[in-house]
């Protein structure tokens, strides 16, 4: 019937894993106005588009009744992309803010949390797939940066990986990508990290 995205949450990034797999052509990427776009005329309800996002971005009606119930769980989910741990490798970042080099990170530094991604181009998938919702439990003023590796000057043998950092002091590192499923493993993992 109708595929609805959650743009909210969703990066607009053309390498969309659901665009990828849709049979019809119903997602598509559009340059122009570098967005993905929707041709429900196509649409054929297979739900392939909707189990390829792992952030629960894209849902797929299939009657008025699920049209009406996902379009008001989306006009009412009071997220933003900017509030989300998620943005696709070699795309357009969701804000400079977020980025830095590795050179910059201890200037980032402060007396409080800071999270900071790592990743290469070896580590490139579609998402993430860690949601900044980590943070709720965490003091507000938890940061977040993003670094592209290039000299690997904390070690990290696995990408992506998370360095937790707590006061300018490295407390530890979390490695791999993690799922919305995993996504309380991941919180605990951190949690545990900061217990020291």
């Amino acid at each position: 019937m109708s595929v609805l995205i959650n743009f909210k949450i969703c990066d607009n990034a053309k390498e969309c894993g659901g665009i990828a797999v849709c049979p019809t052509g119903a997602l598509s990427y559009d340059k122009e106005n570098e967005t993905i776009k929707i041709d429900n005329d196509k649409c054929i309800s297979c739900g392939a588009c909707e189990r390829n996002c792992p952030i629960g971005a894209i849902k797929v009606a299939r009657t008025i009744e699920e049209y009406n119930k996902y379009k008001e769980e989306i006009d009412n989910d009071p997220r933003t992309v900017k509030d989300l741990f998620v943005d696709r490798y070699g795309a357009t970042p969701l804000s400079e803010f977020f980025m830095c080099s590795e050179n910059e990170i201890e200037n980032k530094l402060t007396d409080g949390i800071v999270l900071v991604e790592l990743y290469n181009d070896d580590s490139i998938e579609c998402l993430l797939k860690s949601i900044k919702e980590i943070t709720i439990d965490m003091p507000s003023n938890t940061l977040f940066y993003k670094v592209e590796v290039s000299d690997n000057k904390y070690n990290v043998t696995e990408f992506p990986s998370l360095l937790v950092f707590k006061n300018k002091e490295l407390k530890g590192i979390v490695n791999g990508y993690y799922t919305i499923d995993n996504k309380e493993e991941l919180i605990n993992k951190i949690n545990e990290i900061l217990k020291d």
